[in-house]
């Protein structure tokens, strides 16, 4: 991009400002549709997985691991129809198995641990699509999820072997988890490119919407790449070898978290957290480097978000994610 238009830089400072915003006061917590994860193929296979002991601690996000899957042929899901696009856009579609855990700190603890977050296991199928607009510098992605929490989503018995493996401590207060129940939730992600520097520096604006009975929330912030970066906007990527860092600041408006708060209506767990004590502004921050050839997809990323109730601190973890163009 040449000269900046005043437009562009109206939208760099107020995107600017909400950085610094997100910096003071500090979702869904496997995201593969934001631009610095694409992928330059409309067939591939990703898998992610998610500690907080790569953040060193153990507890609240716990674990969470997802595979993901985009093939041409998806596209012709009827569910997509629920899915918004954008014009002269270019389109993919995938669909992911996701699992994500939460405990408490003491989880080795059979009693309940009052002021800390409940257990809670979520196991979902997730469909998505996303619609990249190349002349207008826009991604739009939707998703819909469906699956179980509690029990039947098995997150004790999965940490309770990952544990005995790597002799960590026992888990024995899953009796207290959040109780079984179907999740539903729909989201849309937006992105748009502000600013672009040949190909070492991207920066992008970031919104999203999610209603259902696991998260409703929207979140605010941006995202920048920095390296040796693909076009995410580009029909045809030429770059052959691509490895860049990211950062991700957001801020969230939290309406209602299910691995909190359990049913919407009728909640029947034995431990939850009151409405009142739920954090309703909540700060979170992505980075991670990135590595991608004509055929693989390697990313290490670390992420902090700001307590998300009143009785509660802050929270980190890491993870990986490894991908091959099929």
């Amino acid at each position: 991009m040449g000269d900046i238009s005043r437009l562009t830089k109206m939208r760099l400072l107020s995107v600017l400002f909400l950085f610094f915003s997100a910096l003071f006061v500090c979702g869904q917590k496997i995201d593969n549709t934001t631009s610095y994860r694409d992928i330059a193929s409309d067939k591939y296979f990703r898998f992610n997985y998610d500690n907080d002991l790569f953040a060193g601690q153990d507890k609240n996000y716990t674990q969470g691991y997802s595979f993901e899957f985009v093939a041409p042929f998806i596209l012709k899901n009827p569910i997509n129809k629920l899915f918004l696009s954008l014009g002269n856009d270019v389109r993919k579609a995938g669909i992911v198995f996701e699992h994500i855990g939460f405990t408490p700190g003491r989880y080795e603890k059979v009693e309940i641990q009052e002021e800390d977050r409940p257990f809670a296991s979520v196991a979902m199928l997730k469909s998505f699509s996303t619609s990249t607009g190349i002349g207008s510098r826009q991604r739009l992605s939707s998703h819909f999820s469906f699956g179980v929490m509690g029990p039947a989503a098995i997150g004790k018995e999965i940490q309770t072997v990952i544990h005995s493996v790597t002799g960590g401590r026992v888990p024995l207060g899953w009796k207290n988890q959040i109780e079984n129940q179907i999740v539903l939730n729909y989201g849309i992600d937006y992105e748009e490119e502000l600013l672009r520097l040949h190909d070492n520096f991207g920066f992008y604006a970031n919104t999203s919407v999610k209603v259902g009975n696991l998260y409703s929330n929207a979140s605010l912030g941006f995202n920048s790449t920095f390296g040796i970066i693909n076009d995410p906007y580009a029909s045809n990527n030429t770059q052959k070898v691509r490895l860049y860092g990211y950062i991700q600041p957001l801020i969230s408006l939290v309406g209602y978290d299910g691995t909190l708060q359990d049913r919407i209506i009728r909640d029947r767990s034995v431990y939850t957290i009151p409405t009142e004590e739920i954090t309703r502004v909540v700060g979170q921050v992505f980075y991670g480097i990135v590595l991608q050839t004509k055929l693989l997809y390697i990313e290490y990323y670390r992420a902090y978000i700001t307590k998300e109730i009143d009785t509660l601190g802050s929270a980190a973890w890491g993870g990986i994610k490894i991908g091959f163009h099929l």
